[in-house]
């Protein structure tokens, strides 16, 4: 069977990392690069951006919680569902954190949905799934929320977020995909909320990356949502999660986890103006970030095992056309975004799934 979620992983794969039932942390080896903690404290983070005042902002999936929504809708199969989910939880909910210059953590918005897997995966957590400005107003994409994950009153959505930390919805994003299928969805590995992780603001509009039904869609400001591309049609269930512009859009995908796989079966794809998808570049592994850097394209790897991804394996590489990939960066554990900052170093989501309250943190990586 396909792996159903790409960060929703088996308890098996945690075994080396686990310690009273908490993933231990992996202490980071650099690699032709100065790697530093630049956060700590956080839940579960995954995508990030610096904001209009400079400060970064992060997305963080929060820890889960308990309710059930079996009998009210469908959910989704063993062992990645049924799910349990928060709702208006400060402590268990997905959260938006900013960070300043100095490494000092402060909240923009809490209590936000969050849900978990079944333990047969791990109870995997999903929340918040990335932020971005459109000028400066902040909009946040919900990836742990409606019914199919435990979070019957809130639905997938993009949402702004005001300056005192309420927010609201802005376009539905379980309800499109319910009424605008693609071509080749996967029938064993479905969710009918979708598992939305990566989102970019571009022309006063935003764009999300939803990789479990596999497609780019458009979200305007006033939360019209439109199809850009549906990866799905020509590269079947291929999990687009990483997702950046520079002249086109340019999307990375995690692969399936299957055991046939071969390591270096994953790519960056660039989408023409006909909305067609051309290989940029292969031989990358289990890609869960893209940002270009003085002009230069990298790929943040998760985990560069073939299979199941290992604990320590997670790299930053830079990516070229018809080139091996070179390292930048090694050692991260379970890194989950990547973004770049003025001063020209990488800022990466690390330890970002499988471990406890307040152990997610924020490297910080000048090649």
């Amino acid at each position: 069977m396909v792996r159903r979620l790409w960060f929703a992983l088996p308890l098996a794969l945690l075994a080396a990392a686990v310690a009273s039932g908490q993933a231990a942390p992996a202490k980071p080896r650099p690699h032709a690069s100065k790697m530093s903690v630049f956060a700590t404290g956080l839940n579960n983070p995954r995508g990030l951006k610096f904001g209009p005042d400079g400060k970064l902002y992060v997305a963080e999936g929060g820890l889960g919680g308990t309710t059930s929504t079996a009998g009210q809708c469908t959910q989704v199969t063993a062992p990645i569902g049924p799910y349990t989910g928060s709702t208006n939880d400060p402590a268990n909910g997905g959260r938006i954190s900013k960070i300043d210059r100095n490494g000092n953590v402060s909240q923009v918005v809490t209590a936000l949905p969050s849900s978990q897997t079944g333990p047969g995966a791990g109870s995997a957590v999903s929340g918040v799934a990335d932020v971005a400005f459109i000028g400066h107003k902040l909009y946040a994409l919900l990836s742990g929320a409606g019914c199919s994950h435990g979070v019957a009153s809130v639905p997938n959505s993009v949402i702004r977020v005001r300056h005192n930390g309420t927010w609201s919805p802005i376009a539905n994003l379980s309800a499109y995909l319910a009424t605008h299928p693609v071509a080749h969805p996967e029938p064993d590995d479905f969710e009918p909320d979708g598992t939305w992780y990566s989102m970019i603001s571009l022309d006063g509009a935003l764009y999300a990356l939803e990789p479990n039904h596999g497609e780019l869609d458009r979200i305007s400001a006033r939360g019209a949502i439109h199809r850009v591309v549906d990866v799905s049609a020509s590269q079947g269930h291929a999990v687009p999660t990483a997702l950046t512009w520079r002249g086109s859009f340019y999307l990375g995908n995690l692969g399936t986890f299957e055991p046939a796989d071969q390591a270096g079966d994953e790519h960056v794809y660039t989408v023409t103006p006909g909305g067609k998808l051309r290989v940029r570049a292969s031989g990358l592994e289990k890609v869960l970030g893209l940002a270009f850097n003085h002009g230069k394209l990298y790929a943040l790897e998760m985990s560069t095992s073939k299979g199941e991804p290992t604990p320590g394996t997670g790299r930053i590489v830079r990516v070229r056309a018809r080139h091996p990939t070179r390292t930048i960066a090694s050692g991260l554990t379970f890194p989950t975004a990547m973004t770049v900052g003025r001063d020209g170093a990488f800022y990466v989501s690390d330890q970002g799934f499988g471990f406890g309250a307040g152990q997610g943190r924020i490297m910080r990586i000048a090649p």
